[in-house]
């Protein structure tokens, strides 16, 4: 009887049960962020529970992000897009324990970064420019501080967060601000007590300037094999930094 096949499946809460049938319902009948679900007495009698079961399903969905909870005689439960920045920081929480390197995480760079780079060519706006303008002209100046260090390094970031953003594909945009959280997260900030990779500093730079001149040229293939170029670029640098670090902390643990 130790077969697992054998043993009785877990019974789910009615609470989660409900929680699940109102996504579904959500999805089918298409809802939007700002609607608003039906108040508790229909829950109650559509799911034919009680007000505490109902308000446990409700808080579920809250505490997921998905509904806001209004109180007074026009209160309800509202329909809430998922900030990304709630789902993006779920996620890293997941992997924390794992501690993903940053080989592993630029080599997914390199899947997805020249993808995005392409089809957001077509969509990108003057507006867009101008702001991946001013990230290059932040990252410009040599560094005199490890503050200044920082902000040049997510300002490199950030231009590849607005090309996620722009790229019309909902999937690949996630995944790739993801990405770019997890470097933050796991790369900069554990990397920052080693010194300035300026040549680093110099590839990033040189490759965003180009990527934007193939951006004003609307030359999706050229933004396509650039991006290509500056993650496998990157991601040599990033090997070589991954070294160093090892160093740095063999030395201080002796």
């Amino acid at each position: 009887m130790n077969d697992k096949s054998l043993q009785i499946p877990k019974r789910i809460k009615r609470s989660d049960q409900i929680v699940e049938s109102v996504k579904r319902w959500v999805a089918l009948n298409r809802m939007e962020p700002g609607e608003r679900l039906p108040n508790e007495r229909e829950l109650m009698q559509q799911f034919e529970c009680s007000k505490g079961t109902v308000r446990e399903a409700l808080k579920s969905l809250e505490v997921q992000g998905l509904v806001t909870i209004r109180t007074g005689p026009n209160g309800g439960a509202v329909l809430e897009r998922v900030p990304f920045e709630k789902a993006s920081e779920l996620l890293r929480n997941y992997l924390h324990f794992d501690q993903p390197s940053g080989p592993e995480i630029y080599a997914l760079r390199t899947l997805i970064e020249p993808e995005i780079a392409a089809l957001a060519t077509p969509r990108i706006t003057e507006e867009d420019l101008d702001s991946l303008e001013a990230l290059v002209k932040c990252c410009e100046m040599t560094p005199e501080t490890l503050e200044e260090r920082i902000d040049q390094r997510i300002a490199e970031l950030d231009f590849h967060v607005l090309l996620a953003q722009r790229c019309g594909n909902a999937m690949l945009s996630f995944i790739g601000r993801f990405v770019n959280d997890m470097i933050r997260d796991l790369v900069i900030f554990k990397k920052s007590a080693l010194p300035e990779q300026r040549e680093f500093s110099c590839a990033n730079l040189a490759y965003h300037r180009q990527l934007i001149d193939a951006l004003r040229a609307r030359d999706a293939s050229r933004a396509r094999q650039l991006m290509h170029e500056h993650m496998k670029s990157a991601e040599h640098f990033n090997r070589e930094l991954e070294g160093q670090l090892h160093q740095h902390f063999l030395g201080a643990t002796r």
